[in-house]
């Protein structure tokens, strides 16, 4: 009995490395991102190159995604239209494209409401010195708020995406 659960534990291992490691397909060298799509209810982000999807990524959102957010420590992840307003290789998690939330109807209805409206909202990789976990991030939803990658995936977006791209955050 010992050894039929050691080589179940043994096997379990081998295939969680083998989804970890196995490689993605890579967007083109030559590839420029002019609008980024995230569908929270299916934990997506598509970048589009003139109307054509060049490229699907799993994500992770924040701890408490479903509606928009709404203020600062609600962990949801805002829906509605925005900009990449930032792009960063240094902060607490491996490279970020920042989201231009709030923006003036976020701080309009936090105002309305006497609360803050949160911010430093990100489309990022793992947290620095963690990125071995790779793809079993997206076990759950652990950000505050963010849309979270791997680091390869973030790398790949980081290049590829000018500043001031669209980016659509949809329920």
């Amino acid at each position: 009995m010992k050894n039929y659960l050691l080589s179940i534990l043994i096997g379990a291992a081998i295939l969680a490395a083998m989804y970890n490691l196995t490689p993605d397909e890579v967007l083109g060298q030559q590839a420029i991102i002019d609008k980024i799509l995230v569908l929270k209810s299916d934990r997506k982000l598509l970048v589009f190159e003139k109307g054509v999807l060049l490229k699907t990524y799993p994500i992770s959102l924040g701890k408490n995604p479903v509606g928009a957010k709404q203020f600062e420590g609600d962990g949801k992840t805002p829906e509605g239209k925005y900009f990449i307003s930032d792009k960063s290789d240094s902060s607490r998690f491996y490279k970020n494209l920042a989201i231009s939330y709030p923006d003036s109807a976020n701080n309009a209805y936090s105002a309305k409401l006497g609360i803050a409206p949160g911010g430093d909202i990100k489309i990022h990789g793992l947290r620095t010195g963690l990125g071995f976990i790779g793809k079993f991030h997206r076990l759950l939803d652990w950000t505050a708020g963010c849309i979270a990658l791997t680091n390869t995936e973030i790398d790949e977006i980081y290049t590829h995406t000018p500043l001031g791209v669209e980016i659509e955050i949809r329920p």
